[in-house]
């Protein structure tokens, strides 16, 4: 296992596109910005819609969307899936409307924090509803999240509201030249707040594990200091649940920025649309 860090200057890096060969899912343990790789001479049968729908949504391929959304649980990936569903219905993507009604439901049910906000955008991308009354912008919620629930070295951060771009505070201190981020049409502040969500998301995530002894394994994992990194340890012993732990908690940040930018007045627009439209 490698792992990917965004370098301490410049803007936050992009890491390499996820693929067949490649998985690619944020590692959110103790509150990192990590990525998480692994090389297994490609991914296995569970793996690989979820895979298939992650590289469809970074680059901007609608038909990919509705063809892989089929074979996966929606409310497992409901935010991913409605990102991509927003470039699909954008496309004029066969199929696009019909998934995404059952998106809809999927978010309803769930009721995650987020899932009311991207149900608003979705709504109104089916012309049932008029867009919600924010200002559009081509975020990354993942790097949005890296700052927002990130362990605090790099500081706070601001969003670049006419680009989407996301920068660090060090990452602004480190650069030769930058514009003045004082500027409140164009600069929006990021604060940290730290990890409390990302321990929140273990313990949900515990009520999922259907193996007991791996539940209590994980339970005592998560208690006192030292908790995430002891959860991380353990679960790298049983790859199928790691997998899944990965795949949950990056859900669930995906839907945690969506809901931090409505309330600062922002619709987050897929960076593949604004770039393919």
């Amino acid at each position: 296992m490698c792992r990917y860090r965004p370098p301490s200057t410049g803007r936050l890096a992009k890491p390499p596109e996820p693929s067949d060969r490649t998985v690619t899912i944020r590692d959110t343990l103790a509150g990192t910005t990590a990525m998480v790789v692994w090389h297994r001479g490609g991914v296995n049968d569970v793996e690989r819609p979820f895979v298939q729908l992650r590289s469809a949504v970074a680059r901007g391929d609608g038909s990919a969307v509705v063809a892989v959304i089929p074979e996966l649980a929606l409310g497992d990936v409901a935010q991913l899936a409605g990102e991509g569903l927003l470039i699909a219905l954008a496309q004029g993507s066969p199929g696009a409307k019909e998934l995404t009604g059952a998106c809809l439901q999927a978010l309803g049910e769930r009721g995650w924090e987020g899932d009311d906000d991207l149900a608003a955008q979705l709504t109104a991308a089916l012309g049932d509803a008029p867009p919600p009354a924010l200002r559009a912008v081509p975020v990354d919620l993942e790097e949005l999240s890296w700052i927002l629930e990130g362990d605090g070295t790099s500081g706070d951060g601001r969003l670049d509201l006419l680009t989407g771009e996301v920068w660090s505070d060090s990452a602004i201190e480190n650069a030769e030249e930058f514009p003045d981020v004082d500027d409140s049409e164009r600069w929006l502040y990021v604060g940290c707040e730290g990890s409390h969500e990302g321990y929140r998301d273990m313990e949900d995530f515990l009520a999922t594990v259907e193996d007991d002894e791996r539940a209590d394994k994980l339970s005592i994992a998560v208690s006192g200091p030292g908790a995430f990194r002891r959860f991380r340890d353990v679960l790298e012993r049983w790859p199928e649940d790691q997998w899944r732990f990965y795949a949950f908690t990056e859900e669930r940040r995906r839907a945690r920025a969506r809901s931090w930018l409505v309330s600062a007045g922002v619709a987050a627009v897929p960076p593949a649309l604004a770039r393919t439209t």
